[in-house]
């Protein structure tokens, strides 16, 4: 087996799933992204394995040990995008990012003579 089809099929992979990284709005779709770039690299340690003829298989090895945070990372993210979602009603990462820059009203104007008014509504 020559060592440039999963090498070729790796660097494939891992460029579908940064472009999903860097272009989804979707927490989910990233999440699958990160997966995929993961499976790129899963699919270059057992072909250097196989290619290298090592007797340890130290390539298969760290593909388990790979596989393993794989679905860690993936259990844990779900859990944060479910809370996430559940709390404010959408996965997509650019309008939670607006919301948690946008909670901030600023300091009051001192001029505004509504401004006691909507503190006292606020503190009922």
């Amino acid at each position: 087996m020559h060592l440039a089809y999963p090498a070729v099929l790796a660097v494939l992979l891992f460029c579908t799933g940064l472009y999903g990284v860097l272009a989804r709005r979707n927490a989910i779709l990233v999440l699958m992204s990160v997966e995929l770039m993961l499976n790129a690299v899963n699919l270059n340690l057992v072909a250097f394995d196989v290619w290298l003829r090592d007797t340890l298989h130290a390539g298969q090895a760290l593909t388990l040990f790979t596989i393993a945070i794989a679905a860690a990372e993936i259990g844990i993210g779900l859990a944060i995008v479910l809370a996430v979602y559940r709390n404010r009603g959408t996965a997509d990462i650019d309008k939670l990012r607006d919301t948690a820059e946008g909670t901030d009203p600023g300091p009051a104007d001192p001029e505004d003579p509504a401004a006691p008014a909507q503190k006292a509504e606020a503190a009922a």
